[in-house]
Formats: C-alpha cells, sequence, structure tokens
C-alpha cells in the first residue's frame, strides 16, 4: 500500500478517527504526547498534523474562534507575521518558516473545543534539526514528490472527522 493512501486512523483510543495518509505516523509511538492530544508527522517532509480536545472557551465567539486559537498559537510561537517555529528545543535561530491551516470545531453541548493544526514547512532553516533530513532551503511542493498536498490532507482529515464515543467527553 503506498505510503500516501489515505486510511481511517483511530485517535483517543478509537473515540474519534479521521482520515489521512499512512505517511503520517505516530509521534506517541517516538516520544511522549500529551494526554489531550494526538500528534502525526511526516519525518521525510516535516509535516504535521494535530487533533487537541481543549476545555470550550465560552468567553470566545463561534464565528471568531478559529482566528482567537491561530492568534492564540501565533503569541504562543513568538510568530510574527508568517509562523516561524523551531523544533524542539533549538533556539530562535533554528526556526524553519512555516504554513499553518487551523480548524476549531466546536462541541458544545460536551464542553469541547476540537483544534485540528496542520504544519507544512515553506523555508527549512539551515540550523534546523531538520535540515537534516528534509534539507535545508525552500521545501519542496508535496505534489512534486508524489504526496498529497498538506492543503488536501488538512480537508480530508477535517471531513472525515467523526467521534465514535461520546464518553470519551464524560457524556453519557
Amino acid at each position: 500500500m503506498p505510503e500516501d493512501y489515505a486510511a481511517d486512523h483511530p485517535l483517543f483510543g478509537g473515540a474519534i478517527s479521521s482520515t489521512f495518509p499512512l505517511r503520517f505516523q505516530d509521534v506517541s509511538n517516538i516520544r511522549q504526547v500529551p494526554d489531550h492530544q494526538e500528534v502525526f508527522v511526516d519525518p521525510a517532509r516535516d509535516e504535521s498534523l494535530i487533533f487537541e480536545l481543549l476545555d470550550l472557551k465560552l468567553d470566545v465567539a463561534d464565528t471568531g474562534s478559529a482566528t482567537w486559537f491561530l492568534q492564540d498559537l501565533a503569541t504562543e510561537q513568538e510568530a510574527e507575521g508568517t509562523m516561524a517555529i523551531s523544533k524542539g528545543r533549538q533556539g530562535r535561530e533554528a526556526q524553519n518558516i512555516v504554513r499553518v491551516y487551523l480548524a476549531n470545531l466546536r462541541l458544545k453541548e460536551v464542553g469541547t473545543d476540537v483544534l485540528i493544526t496542520a504544519y507544512e514547512p515553506v523555508v527549512i532553516n539551515p540550523l534546523s534539526e531538520t535540515a537534516s533530513t528534509v534539507g535545508a532551503g525552500l521545501a519542496v511542493p508535496a505534489i512534486q514528490s508524489g504526496c498529497m498536498p498538506m492543503s488536501e490532507v488538512f480537508k480530508l482529515a477535517l471531513s472525515s472527522f467523526k467521534v465514535n464515543d461520546w464518553s470519551l467527553f464524560g457524556a453519557a
């Protein structure tokens, strides 16, 4: 089966599922991931896909919630304009320029904000630990590598997102 073949992935012990390419590996097999997150990465492209369950932000309006979360993420990353992100414990001098896709699904009946975030590298910093595997400079577009573009991966993951077991949220 080709690694870009899209398959249904169980999330949070199967309570949720989403469809995205097999080239994305479960990060929890490599390092510890917080219980409220499911993190997948394509190490060959340094692309990542994150599913996160957060307490519902009651003070954030529905119409602006995704924008609010994106601004919160940008503030957390100290981003100015385009998002510049360092890997792990690397400093600002090793930041990569990435394109960020973010969606917020508001599950008000169970008091949860679901964030689906995808990161696609645009420029890999030569000082980044990623440069040794992906290569420094402009990132090669996914389509040129025979991969599904990250924008399509994100749309597929979002459109196929499904809650299979509401008890995950403490609902009866």
